[in-house]
């Protein structure tokens, strides 16, 4: 190994604290070869000599940016359309009808409001958007919107340019494949992108769960958050719930992933189907005035 991609264990325990620090991520020591592979990557692109120089860089107050690409680095991203599917079936079994009956009843605003914390390359957004077009189409008065954050920079930016390969199309309902993918031509024909209309319901923005606040206003009326608290420590955990469920309408649900449990750091909440959380204190239906407080497609491009 040359003096660039040495790690000491000294070293790598510093490594460890700042990122946990920062993103409160902590990487256990068999971890030592992940960061030193990727931060030697980046050494090579600044041209600094060793690992001990880019931990002097990084840790400058002045280098909020490259502690945000050293993130970028260490963050393993996988994700797929429709991932965990029995949560979408609940969604459109229990939840959909529920919000559709509220509505019509008049206790509902038609604004629907969902969150995808940890949206990694944006397959999860954009699948939430699928069903929210088709069951509270905007044409019929709906005010959708689509809130996709991640830590990380480098793959918001995938997930902003919505072009993936085509091969995900197999991830994805034939019904909304054709209504909402285009497919490429030319020296795209491997590609498939999102449409405008559904690009238009999702928002990107990079959100720190470990934050002690995020840039985020008003409430949810769904926040995902999957195979996302497996990257942090109890306390993290804890940390990271507390902040989402604060963004969490009084109706809200809260979905976590598959092996992921919220028993010991989620006091506030209560399980209303597995993995699928909502406030202990919800009354369930709130009135339209508390609301408003809180394979192939068939197109191209």
């Amino acid at each position: 190994m040359n003096e660039r991609s040495t790690l000491a264990p000294g070293l790598f325990s510093k490594f460890q604290k700042l990122i946990y620090q920062e993103a409160g991520i902590w990487l256990a020591v068999h971890k030592h070869a992940l960061l030193t592979g990727r931060l030697a990557r980046r050494l090579r692109l600044l041209g600094l000599a060793n690992m001990q120089d880019y931990y002097q860089l990084v840790t400058q107050p002045d280098q909020q940016h490259e502690r945000a690409v050293m993130i970028d680095c260490i963050t393993t991203n996988e994700t797929h359309f429709f991932r965990e599917p029995r949560h979408f079936d609940y969604l459109e079994r229990e939840v959909f009808p529920k919000w559709q009956r509220e509505a019509a009843a008049g206790d509902r605003i038609m604004r629907l409001r969902i969150w995808s914390a940890g949206c990694s390359t944006g397959e999860e957004p954009y699948s939430l958007a699928m069903l929210l077009l088709k069951h509270f189409p905007e044409s019929n008065g709906w005010d959708l919107e689509v809130l996709a954050t991640d830590i990380s920079t480098r793959v918001l930016e995938k997930a902003r340019a919505a072009i993936y390969p085509l091969d995900k199309s197999k991830e994805i309902p034939a019904e909304h494949l054709r209504a909402y993918m285009l497919k490429g031509r030319g020296d795209h024909k491997a590609e498939m992108k999102v449409s405008p209309e559904l690009h238009r319901v999702v928002r990107f923005a990079r959100v720190n769960l470990h934050a002690d606040s995020y840039p985020i206003q008003g409430s949810f009326d769904l926040i995902f958050c999957r195979n996302v608290l497996i990257y942090f420590d109890q306390e993290s955990k804890t940390k990271v719930i507390g902040g989402i469920v604060r963004h969490l309408s009084p109706s809200g649900l809260l979905f976590v992933g598959h092996s992921e449990h919220l028993g010991g750091i989620a006091p506030g909440l209560k399980t209303v189907a597995p993995t699928i959380h909502a406030l202990a204190a919800s009354s369930g239906t709130i009135s339209a005035q508390s609301r408003s407080a809180a394979a192939t497609t068939g197109q191209s491009f």
